[in-house]
């Protein structure tokens, strides 16, 4: 049940409705209140009466009026604009991208405040009167509501900028880079995972098949191994955050046979049509990796947006120099009862370039690039296992352009920048050993 409610959570701070609604609500709340106040004769104390609208009740009439069209037809003008600025980010730099501008708070806000100005003002008109008798003209708000009509001056300008900003690639690309950093911080740990075994034959284990497909969101792994603890057995799940799990394929495995298994699993996981987790940190890379992959299609040919990802994702492989992958275990009492299936170094730095790399063939500066991105990356790493893998994605990337660049000088650049990636892992080994010693 916990994992579902941290995917409902997810799920409700990506809608891009929910801020633009409460803010609909609270100006309409606030304008009963302003009605109320008036009525009962309850202004603020420190309001200066100058202030405070003095006019008639065909001048409120006007004036509320005139907010109330004004703001709902600009409003329709910025959710136009936001629609094309959704359609050129998908256009060029991926559909996966469409999260981060929907999810954006600026325009949530100003798309907000604008919908909930034009609902104040209608609330407020209603409650003008005329005539003699029963006349009544709800200054304060009316007063507000002018306060409110210069805030979405303000918020229109604000809202030309931001998108005009937020539409240029490297704005973008430093945004996700952010969100990258950000969500190995909170995933990573400090310091390393202790080595455990479980003492189990998982070639002998019961498969747990699940009858439902999604991505996989999140895992209440607490509860999971409090589960385990409980019915005396060990799970390991095959599947981790942000993977796609098939109908009646093997999702997990039990040490030993339970009979409520299956249901325990599926109470305890919560799966979803689209792909992404906040328990996965490589989503956010893909969306990088898909901006260089497009950025070197033959339709856009853009190597240098493809040079800008991989120095922000060089930037976040050498920010993870220091701390550890979790190695998804936990226990109970000093035992293991749950192994989660985890992605170790070899993964993330094949998530990260692979995909560009082989997209990369026909573009010998982007090759050399990233053998250059791998070189900074091998001289703050002090890991021999994690600078291995950096020398076998060297070594691919060196082959891959030896076989493919038909030009002598590029080929010499590339074997260039493959010598100095070795002299970098070099003396990152020397800076081991020296620390070592």
């Amino acid at each position: 049940m916990r994992a579902r409610i941290l995917r409902l959570i997810q799920e409700i701070a990506d809608a891009f409705w929910v801020l633009p609604a409460i803010i609909v609500l609270a100006l309409a709340g606030l304008a009963v209140a302003a009605v109320d106040l008036q009525l009962v004769g309850r202004l603020p104390a420190w309001l200066p009466e100058s202030w405070v609208y003095g006019g008639g009740d065909t001048g409120a009439r006007t004036l509320l009026g005139a907010i109330a069209s004004s703001t709902i037809s600009v409003a329709g003008t910025l959710f136009s604009i936001t629609i094309a600025a959704l359609t050129l980010a998908s256009s060029q730099m991926g559909p996966r991208l469409l999260r981060n501008f929907m999810r954006d708070r600026g325009n949530q806000l100003t798309l907000g405040v604008f919908l909930g100005t034009f609902g104040y003002a209608l609330i407020v008109l209603r409650a003008v009167r005329g005539g003699e008798d029963e006349a009544f003209v709800p200054a304060l708000g009316v007063t507000l509501g002018l306060v409110l009509a210069a805030t979405c001056v303000a918020l229109l300008i604000y809202f030309i900028h931001h998108v005009a900003s937020r539409i240029n690639v490297d704005t973008v690309i430093d945004l996700v880079h952010d969100d990258v950093v950000e969500d190995m911080e909170r995933l990573t740990l400090d310091t390393a995972c202790p080595v455990t075994d479980d003492d189990v034959d998982w070639e002998k284990a019961t498969p747990v098949c699940l009858a439902h497909q999604g991505y996989l969101q999140q895992v209440d792994m607490s509860a999971l191994a409090d589960w385990a603890a409980e019915h005396h057995c060990v799970v390991k799940l095959l599947k981790r955050p942000g993977e796609f799990v098939y109908p009646h394929a093997p999702f997990a495995l039990t040490s030993t046979a339970v009979e409520s298994a299956e249901a325990a699993i599926w109470s305890r996981i919560a799966l979803s049509r689209q792909g992404g987790s906040s328990a996965d940190f490589t989503f956010p890379i893909a969306q990088l990796v898909e901006v260089a992959v497009r950025a070197l299609s033959p339709g856009i040919n853009d190597p240098r947006t493809a040079v800008s990802v991989l120095n922000r994702l060089g930037a976040a492989l050498a920010w993870l120099s220091p701390r550890h992958l979790d190695d998804g275990v936990r226990q109970r009492d000093g035992v293991v009862r749950l192994r989660v299936r985890a992605l170790d170094y070899r993964e993330l730095v094949a998530v990260m370039f692979d995909m560009i790399r082989q997209n990369a063939g026909s573009s010998p500066s982007v090759l050399i690039h990233l053998l250059n991105v791998l070189g900074a990356v091998a001289e703050v790493e002090r890991r021999p296992e994690r600078l291995e893998v950096l020398k076998g994605n060297a070594r691919v990337a060196r082959d891959q352009g030896d076989g493919q660049f038909v030009n002598s000088h590029d080929r010499e650049a590339l074997d260039k920048a493959y010598a100095a990636f070795l002299i970098a892992a070099r003396g990152a080994m020397a800076g081991k050993s020296a620390v070592g010693t």
